[in-house]
């Protein structure tokens, strides 16, 4: 099954985008960088909100980036994931960043293969807030193949 068809399976949005402020996605020779892409959820992980929400947040980013990839580059076909930022609002004390943004990681693993162009290098960090008190931001960079 080819990354577009599996990304519908699991709920990516294919929709056309109003553009914004910012570019959400852009094409650098043959790589696409997006923006960070906040969670609809709010709150602070360790502080009310669980590890369980933390990762449904990062997937619900995970979509988002997927969906701004497809508006600038027309398709998930023929990428490679290269490089995830998570960045995760946290209570001082909290230390399941890794946890949380293995839910963007799992479903780029679903999309893209866990062994093959779903492979990526990636970063979980803590932050004392992020914008809009976003629970969780993610950022990534893909490559084009061939």
């Amino acid at each position: 099954m080819q990354p577009d068809d599996k990304a519908k399976e699991l709920g990516v949005s294919f929709e056309p985008l109003t553009p914004g402020y910012l570019n959400l996605c852009v094409r650098s020779g043959n790589q696409l960088i997006t923006s960070g892409h906040v969670s609809d959820l709010k709150g602070v992980l360790g502080k009310g909100v669980t590890v369980e929400q933390g990762y449904e947040a990062a997937k619900d980013c995970a979509k988002k980036i997927l969906r701004s990839v497809i508006n600038t580059h027309g398709t998930l076909n023929g990428l490679r994931v290269l490089k995830v930022l998570g960045c995760v609002y946290s209570a001082g004390e909290f230390t399941d960043q890794h946890l949380v943004i293995n839910g963007c990681s799992d479903l780029l693993h679903e999309i893209f293969g866990k062994t093959g162009d779903g492979y990526h290098a990636r970063s979980a960090l803590g932050f004392a807030a992020l914008p809009t008190g976003a629970a969780v931001e993610v950022e990534a960079i893909f490559e084009i193949k061939g």
